[in-house]
């Protein structure tokens, strides 16, 4: 039998071990109505160190988004009381906690929607769980800000300060969402230069998959809004991706070199 001072010892030293790795594990929140799902998802998070939270249907994942304070947010889609879309909507209000959507649904009209209500990431189920993992690592990655190539970037009338997240544009405040915000840095650090949506998903996401870009084109539209009438522009190079320029005329429109209106659409794409 072994001594009773040596072994509460070992348990305070293995307990206050466990406990320091519980409060430096990242909080993750699990919404899903399917028992199943949830399962899965625990098993595969679980193996990374990730401390879980879960909900089983919309309401509760709201209240528990707004109590725990997460560090994200996985969300189906479709669930009882309160859908994805509400959810996603009702956390927006005060947080910009990263969430990535869960659904069955296929369309891009949805896809979109979830992008336009802030929604940083879908996957399509069934998914594979290793997946899963990646884009979930990549969030949260980006999220903890370990990615960071600079401070500051100033372009034209736009400055932008990552340290604080702030942005600037001709004097005025910039109301950007996370995701906005790290995509119009990325673009402004790489004036001039055409980056492709897989980059821009590597350097603002944090993944390679290039399944799905439709994200970074929600993204961009909601940028040209803000730029829309200063001296920076987003265009598109169709087949290649996007990059930022200056405006010859702030006014909304881009020339071509030959005086030519119709070269550049007045968002910036290629006609």
């Amino acid at each position: 039998m072994l001594p009773v001072k040596p072994v509460i010892k070992r348990l305070r030293f293995y307990s206050e071990f466990w406990l320091a790795g519980r409060l430096n594990a990242m909080k993750i929140l699990i919404a899903d109505d399917e028992p199943h799902i949830r399962e899965l998802v625990r098993l595969y998070l679980s193996r990374e160190g990730y401390e879980l939270e879960f909900a089983s249907d919309g309401q509760e994942a709201l209240e528990k988004a707004v109590m725990l304070q997460p560090d994200l947010v996985v969300l189906d889609l479709m669930m009882p009381k309160l859908d994805g879309f509400e959810v996603t909507k009702g956390i927006r209000q005060d947080s910009d906690v990263p969430i990535l959507m869960l659904t069955v649904r296929r369309e891009d009209a949805v896809k979109v929607a979830g992008f336009e209500l802030g929604a940083d990431d879908y996957l399509t189920k069934p998914f594979n769980p290793k997946e899963l993992v990646a884009r979930v690592k990549a969030i949260l990655r980006r999220a903890d800000g370990i990615s960071r190539s600079g401070v500051e970037v100033a372009v034209g009338s736009l400055t932008l300060n990552r340290q604080t997240r702030e942005a600037d544009l001709g004097g005025t405040s910039l109301k950007l969402r996370t995701k906005e915000f790290d995509l119009l840095f990325a673009l402004a650090q790489n004036l001039q230069t055409v980056m492709s949506r897989e980059q821009l998903l590597s350097l603002v996401w944090g993944y390679t998959f290039s399944g799905e870009t439709r994200t970074v084109d929600v993204h961009i539209n909601h940028l040209r809004q803000h730029l829309r009438d200063s001296d920076l522009q987003i265009e598109t190079l169709r087949g290649v991706g996007y990059k930022m320029t200056m405006r010859d005329n702030p006014s909304g429109l881009s020339l071509s070199s030959n005086g030519d209106a119709n070269a550049l659409s007045p968002n910036g794409d290629t006609n």
